[in-house]
């Protein structure tokens, strides 16, 4: 199965690199800059599931791409995905499949316009890495997993064949018959772990020992919950559990990507995280991080 893996950074560079490792026939879409570091210093993963250094791995650049892949796992930002979508569109054909890997659920809507619905899965991944200023990607948690499957739930034959595909890779996979569910489950996640992060400019441990600090984790959690219930995918008690321990953990240094981004003074996916969330429901502590989000963008927009 060729696989076209759009970005090499934190999230494409790990998966794709992982399914590279174990001998699968991939090719890293990539900016001049990033082809560069790779063709000199290969692509490097840092992680305590093991580290490997892949020397030369496959890269192509969009202006030379000019053949059709079985399958396009799509690992960009939400905000940057309408040139993404301009620099992979020649290498999808009649039969390609594309897996998008972001967070949210407003590039199904933009995929679906520019490919057909039939064409696109849906995906969700369980990571937290960056790439740090060496070009290495760094994995720093203790989950690595990719979700997905055909959105009206069937068990297709092309959900078998990416399921065989990742088979064997150093990675978790679950081929999901309700991926919409698992996607709703995760953004609800992200949504609290970046508006409680983003919001305070602290991480979890640090948040949860301030006073008021658990209950404002708690509370928006509760609040994405209930806009999650309002769309027709209330969170399971099990998810819902797991994810209080993890975002009221005494101690914990978990922090969102978003976070990160602000702190790096780069542009944030306020709008397709937190915006769209609160497009579909109400949450009074949802809208003051919208605006605490807005209000960064703002004032980043009049430095540059």
């Amino acid at each position: 199965m060729r696989t076209l893996v759009v970005g090499a950074g934190a999230v494409g560079g790990y998966f794709g690199g992982r399914l590279l490792e174990t001998g699968r026939d991939v090719t890293f879409l990539v900016r001049p800059r990033r082809g560069h570091e790779l063709h000199t210093s290969g692509l490097r993963i840092k992680s305590r599931f093991g580290d490997v250094t892949i020397s030369q791995p496959p890269t192509i650049l969009a202006l030379d791409l000019d053949r059709h892949f079985d399958l396009v796992l799509l690992s960009c930002k939400a905000y940057d995905l309408d040139n993404a979508i301009a620099s992979f569109a020649p290498a999808v054909g009649p039969d390609t499949v594309v897996l998008p890997l972001l967070n949210g659920i407003r590039h199904l809507d933009i995929l679906d316009e520019r490919f057909g619905a039939e064409s696109v899965l849906g995906g969700t991944v369980f990571i937290a890495a960056t790439l740090n200023d060496n070009g290495e990607i760094v994995h720093f948690n203790d989950r690595h997993g990719v979700t997905f499957g055909e959105r009206d739930g069937r068990m297709s034959d092309r959900f078998a064949t990416i399921d065989e595909l990742m088979d064997g890779a150093r990675f978790d996979h679950l081929a999901s018959p309700k991926i919409l569910h698992e996607i709703w489950q995760k953004w609800v996640f992200l949504a609290t772990l970046a508006g409680s992060t983003c919001l305070t400019r602290a991480a979890i441990g640090d948040i949860v020992a301030a006073p008021g600090g658990r209950e404002l984790v708690l509370g928006l959690l509760a609040e994405c919950q209930s806009i999650a219930t309002g769309a027709g995918y209330p969170l399971s008690e099990a998810y819902l559990e797991t994810s209080r321990s993890i975002l009221t953990a005494e101690g914990s240094q978990m922090t969102a990507s978003m976070l990160r981004d602000i702190e790096g003074g780069g542009p944030i996916e306020a709008d397709h995280i937190i915006g769209d969330l609160l497009a579909r429901g109400d949450s009074p502590l949802l809208r003051i991080v919208y605006t605490a989000l807005k209000a960064y963008e703002a004032r980043r927009k009049t430095k540059n």
